[in-house]
């Protein structure tokens, strides 16, 4: 086999390096690079290209594909630049030719091994391989953040954020903003307080933190009960996925993640901020300029920590800077990005712990699903999750979400829970109840976030949907399913167009780009993930990481 040397590769890639602030704000006015998670700072999976379309979909077919040396799940998304896409799992950091999918460079991920017996998802990595300034940056599973020459892959600094004996993990992209490497951290569902850190990208120093849990005398901290004086120290309120950026408000958006315990008891039944909320933050402080809490006094693991989707909507005759998000608890939600007010929410699956959100107060109306629990009872929750952690897509021509759902119920039960520092804290006993042979698991479907519509619904039976989408101008719709298929749907009806059967199960957001002038899409493939694996989905899948890149074939 003919080896090429390291140097040469070098060389051919090292304009590589000056990758800007300006170029992350840009992401899509070059199509030839993918610089930000989501297609941009926006989040909204959304591509104006369209050499790819509706009518020449089928002669879509896969141009390379190699292998990521990984049997821990595929969940990020690659990221290109200057002809290189670098990609990230939880073992691995690559640099392949976007061309060929040659390998330039592959870095292994050091960390501690008892690190990977913490928490259900496993070694894995949500997000992009996050890039800036000539460096690639990254986490580690336990709980360190990285930063890695873009030219060679070798290591310029490595710090802590966390222990994970306390059980704390480290599987997020960094978002960079305004400079900064903003990052968070997992454990949600065990002993942990959540934060976001921001850190100087060329020294590894850390410039700020932000707790999503308020300590005593600080704002917030009045709807955790002060007869329970450590409840607020492992509160929870996890940022697990990531956020989003407007450069012209100058703020970041993200998500926490549920209370914890999910057992009310042990919080007082009080709100418990600022779990299952948006926070809007200054990237160069920290500041906290605003916040709305989807889920008060969250009991029952819904985490409000699904990507907040940023987009410019006509509402009333003008447009608003608007959030959008697909929450874990149900309902879509539409808030004006400036000040945090409430616009719409929506339920797009089926719910029954609340009967809706009041637009005045911003808060859910509760059902007696609720006394029901907190008295002893065994509920039936409906949704589970809405989706689960996967990205949606807005098209802005067409003003529609683009979501994959699940329509299924979580059995619960509050029970006794004793502290163990680092242990699981969720204080229930749980399980799901799977659909009957040939009824929807969940649904690809078209929804108007203002008037709650759905435009269309497409089911999914004997699986669950985990990958996120991405939408074209091409009139497609790019996800994929937990049985391997790659697939494009119509994005008018939701018919599928065209499918390719890869080597695992799909639980990554797609992208596209282009070429010399040709348009690519690319996938990761590699099933990943507890809810994954038991949802009846690991024993027939097989695992084992890998890219896949599709083009047209020619007339």
């Amino acid at each position: 086999m003919k080896t090429i040397p390291v140097a040469l590769l070098c060389c051919v890639f090292s304009y590589a390096l000056a990758q800007t602030t300006q170029e992350l704000i840009d992401n899509g006015k070059n199509s030839e690079n993918v610089t930000t998670f989501g297609m941009g700072y926006h989040l909204n999976q959304y591509s104006p290209l369209s050499q790819i379309n509706k009518s020449n979909v089928k002669r879509l077919v896969p141009i390379w594909s190699t292998s990521l040396s990984n049997d821990t799940g595929e969940l990020a998304q690659p990221t290109i630049y200057n002809g290189v896409m670098y990609v990230v799992n939880g073992n691995w950091t690559f640099a392949l030719d976007v061309a060929t999918g040659q390998q330039i460079w592959r870095t292994p991920v050091e960390y501690e091994r008892a690190a990977a017996r913490v928490g259900n998802p496993g070694v894995i990595v949500r997000g992009p391989a996050t890039i800036y300034n000539g460096k690639l940056f990254r986490e580690s599973i336990d709980c360190h953040v990285i930063a890695l020459d873009m030219k060679t892959g070798k290591q310029i600094w490595r710090e802590k954020f966390a222990d994970f004996k306390e059980g704390y993990t480290g599987i997020i992209a960094p978002l960079v903003a305004n400079g900064v490497v903003i990052t968070g951290m997992a454990g949600g569902d065990r002993t942990t307080r959540g934060f976001l850190d921001g850190w100087d990208p060329d020294t590894g120093r850390k410039l700020w933190r932000r707790y999503t849990v308020p300590a005593p005398g600080e704002p917030g901290s009045e709807t955790w009960p002060k007869e329970m004086p450590d409840a607020w120290k492992y509160g929870g309120g996890s940022t697990w996925q990531n956020g989003s950026y407007d450069p012209e408000l100058d703020l970041v958006y993200w998500g926490t993640g549920n209370a914890e315990p999910y057992n009310p008891a042990y919080r007082g039944g009080a709100d418990s901020l600022y779990t299952a909320s948006v926070l809007a933050i200054r990237p160069k402080t920290g500041q906290l300029v605003w916040h709305y809490q989807y889920t008060p006094n969250e009991s029952y693991d819904f985490d409000g920590s699904a990507e907040p989707v940023l987009a410019d909507l006509r509402i009333d005759g003008r447009v608003r800077k608007v959030l959008l998000n697909a929450n874990k608890n149900g309902f879509m939600y539409v808030i004006d990005r400036t000040n945090g007010k409430l616009i719409a929410a929506h339920p797009f699956v089926k719910v029954n712990w609340a009967s809706h959100v009041d637009l005045k107060t911003g808060r859910p109306v509760l059902t007696d699903i609720y006394e029901r629990a907190v008295k002893g009872e065994t509920v039936e929750i409906w949704p589970s999750r809405g989706t689960n952690a996967s990205l949606m897509a807005f098209n802005p021509k067409t003003g529609l979400v683009y979501v994959n759902s699940w329509e299924i119920p979580r059995i619960m039960k509050y029970t006794k829970f004793e502290f163990v520092l680092g242990q699981g804290s969720t204080g229930v006993e749980t399980s799901f109840r799977t659909p009957p042979s040939g009824e929807p698991w969940g649904y690809h479907m078209a929804f108007n976030p203002l008037t709650g519509k759905a435009e269309w619904k497409v089911p999914v039976t004997g699986t669950v949907i985990s990958a996120g989408m991405l939408a074209t101008d091409g009139g497609l719709l790019f996800t994929g399913r937990l049985n391997g298929d790659f697939i494009a749907l119509d994005q008018a009806t939701g018919q599928t167009l065209w499918q390719f059967k890869t080597g695992s199960g799909i639980n990554s957001p797609p992208i596209t780009y282009t070429r010399q002038g040709r348009q690519y899409v690319t996938v990761l493939s590699g099933i990943g993930g507890v809810l994954n694996r038991t949802m009846k989905a690991a024993d027939a899948i097989p695992t084992g990481g890998s890219v896949w890149t599709f083009a047209l074939m020619p007339d």
